[in-house]
C-alpha cells in the first residue's frame, strides 16, 4: 500500500512540474529577444557570483592549495572559533560598523538634500554644470583622491591647516591622527560619491507629476511646503531602497578607500574587517580564515537586510520585497 501511495505522489509531482516547464518554454519563445538580452547578465551572476560560492566550503576545511577543495581535510568550525577568539577581531568589527554607520547617517541625508536643492534650480545650464562637477569625483580612483587629500590636509602646506593656523589654531595631521582619521574617511567618501548618489534621487524626482505641484500652488502652499508634503513623500520608496541596500553592506566599509588611505598609526580606528582579512588571509596565506570571515559577513549582511526590510515594510509601508 505504501509503495502505491509513493508512486502516485511521484506521478502527481511529475504532472504538476510538467505544466510549469511547458509554460516556461512558451514564455521563452514568446519573449525570446528579451531573454536573449538578459542572458549576459544571467551568465555573469551564474559564473562570477553563484559558482564561486562553492569555494566557501574551505571555511570549514584546512585548505591547502595542492590538495584542492575536495582533498583538504575537514576541520568544522575551527576557523570560526579562531576568528572570534582573536584579540583583533572585535576591534576591527567595531571599526567597520562605526565607519559604515557614519557614512550611512551623514551620507544619505546629504545626497537627498543636494538632490532636492538641484531639483529646485530653474536655470538649466547652471543645474547641469553643478551636477556634472559634483559627480566627476566618482570616476577618480582612491589613489588620486589620496593625493588630493594629502595635499589639502598637509600639516605644513595644506589649505585646511593654513586656515586653522590663520585663525589662531595649531596644525593637525589629519592623516595620522586617530581622532580625525575616521572623519577624513567619512567626508572623503561623501564628497566622492555625492553627485553620483544624487542621480538616483533626481530620477525619482523627475517622476513626480507636475500637476501635484500646480494643485498645491493653487491652494497657497509655499515652495518649502511643497517639498515637505509632496516631494519627500514621493521619493520615500527610493530612500528606503537605498537605505536597505546600505544596511545590507554594513560590514563592508569600503576596502579600497581604507586600504589606500590608512597607515599603521591609525590601525586602531581604521582597520576594518576587509583590510584585516587581506593581511591575515591573503598576505598570510590563511585562505580558510579569509573564507570564514567572508561567510560570516554574508550571513550577517543577509540577517541585517531581512530585518531592515521587515522594519521598513512595517513602519514605512515599502521595502525591497
Amino acid at each position: 500500500m505504501s509503495s502505491v501511495v509513493e508512486t502516485r505522489a511521484q506521478e502527481g509531482r511529475r504532472f504538476s512540474i510538467t505544466p510549469f516547464f511547458q509554460a516556461l518554454v512558451r514564455d521563452i519563445r514568446r519573449h525570446s529577444v528579451l531573454y536573449l538580452m538578459a542572458l549576459p547578465g544571467i551568465l555573469y551572476f551564474l559564473i562570477f557570483r553563484y559558482y564561486p560560492m562553492y569555494g566557501a566550503i574551505i571555511a570549514f576545511k584546512d585548505y591547502r592549495v595542492l590538495d584542492g577543495f575536495n582533498g583538504s581535510p575537514w576541520v568544522g568550525f575551527k576557523h570560526f572559533q579562531a576568528i572570534f577568539s582573536s584579540p583583533f577581531f572585535y576591534n576591527v568589527l567595531t571599526n567597520t560598523l562605526l565607519i559604515s554607520i557614519y557614512k550611512l547617517i551623514f551620507g544619505l541625508p546629504v545626497a537627498v538634500i543636494f538632490a532636492l536643492l538641484l531639483n529646485e534650480v530653474r536655470v538649466a545650464w547652471f543645474k547641469r554644470s553643478v551636477q556634472t562637477i559634483t559627480y566627476l569625483p566618482h570616476f577618480l580612483s582612491w589613489v588620486v583622491i589620496f593625493g588630493v587629500l594629502l595635499t589639502t590636509l598637509s600639516p605644513s602646506t595644506g589649505l585646511v591647516n593654513k586656515a586653522i593656523v590663520a585663525s589662531g589654531g595649531q596644525p593637525i595631521n589629519f592623516m595620522t591622527d586617530p581622532k580625525w582619521f575616521r572623519s577624513v574617511l567619512v567626508v572623503s567618501d561623501i564628497w566622492k560619491d555625492l553627485g553620483w548618489g544624487t542621480i538616483i534621487y533626481l530620477a525619482a524626482l523627475a517622476g513626480i507629476s507636475p500637476s501635484l505641484y500646480e494643485a498645491a500652488a493653487v491652494d497657497g502652499a509655499t515652495r518649502f511646503q511643497r517639498i515637505v508634503y509632496i516631494t519627500l513623500p514621493s521619493i520615500v520608496p527610493v530612500i528606503v531602497l537605498v537605505t536597505l541596500l546600505r544596511i545590507g553592506n554594513l560590514l563592508s566599509a569600503g576596502f579600497e578607500q581604507v586600504f589606500v588611505l590608512y597607515n599603521p598609526a591609525v590601525y586602531s580606528v581604521a582597520d576594518i574587517i576587509d583590510t584585516w582579512v587581506y593581511r591575515q588571509g591573503i598576505q598570510g596565506f590563511q585562505f580558510s580564515v579569509a573564507a570564514a570571515v567572508g561567510l560570516f559577513k554574508g550571513v550577517v549582511g543577509t540577517v541585517l537586510l531581512v530585518t531592515a526590510n521587515w522594519a521598513a515594510k512595517k513602519w514605512a509601508g515599502t521595502g525591497i520585497w
